[in-house]
């Protein structure tokens, strides 16, 4: 059974960022994007059995909803636009959210935190703990991750349901662990859902509940 307190947040997993010329742009073997990406949509289901809430994040990534450094950058990279809106590119890869499940826009920009609603969408439902899946881990998942530390969100993400674009794997998940405590798991785990077992602090204070899965001692004390 699933704990209290915990979505599976799904990142940008849409065409332009998980399609074949996305492979291309990912360098090296063009399997590692598409395992990804496939893995991440099977999660979705094994979340909805579980009774866990699902909450997906997209991208638009239009001129008009650029910023002006955003605008710069492209051009100086010679980058076009992505999931432009109304296009194939926007569309979900693989999945498509279920009715009554959240779907966030980010427009033009990194983190779901920056995403109307995403963040009062978490408190309201009392959620201390988001699971990530999507793509990258190096841009938009680390983003989104990175502020909901900051936050007060405990943060797992699974390494098998996202892959990083710019940086090699072990550089990524070592700077998750070392700078912001995620715990680093994948969708086998059987505890993914599990509640976390409360901290001595929490103990001896039952007013706080910490939920979310019971640690992997190799992966949350390594570094």
């Amino acid at each position: 059974m699933a704990g209290g307190g915990v979505v599976l947040v799904v990142v940008d997993l849409q065409n332009d960022f998980c399609d074949a010329s996305a492979a291309a742009r990912h360098g090296g073997d063009p399997q590692v994007l598409a395992r990804a990406a496939g893995a991440a949509a099977e999660v979705v289901g094994a979340a909805r059995e579980a009774g866990v809430e699902v909450v997906f994040v997209r991208f638009l990534g239009d001129v008009e909803h650029q910023g002006r450094s955003w605008r710069r950058r492209d051009r100086v990279r010679g980058k076009r636009a992505k999931c432009l809106t109304g296009s194939r590119g926007a569309e979900f890869h693989g999945v498509v959210p279920a009715a009554g499940e959240a779907v966030f826009t980010k427009y033009a920009c990194f983190d779901a935190f920056l995403a109307e609603g995403f963040e009062r969408h978490l408190r309201d439902r009392g959620v201390v703990r988001l699971v990530f899946a999507g793509v990258f881990a190096d841009v938009c998942v680390d983003s989104t991750a990175r502020t909901a530390f900051q936050k007060g969100f405990e943060v797992t993400v699974l390494t098998d349901c996202t892959t990083p674009l710019h940086l090699p794997e072990p550089m990524v998940w070592s700077f998750m662990r070392r700078v912001y405590g995620a715990r680093l798991t994948t969708r086998a785990d059987p505890e993914l859902w599990a509640a976390y077992p409360p901290t001595e602090e929490e103990s001896s204070q039952p007013s706080v509940r910490r939920t979310g899965p019971v640690p992997v001692t190799s992966e949350w004390t390594r570094e």
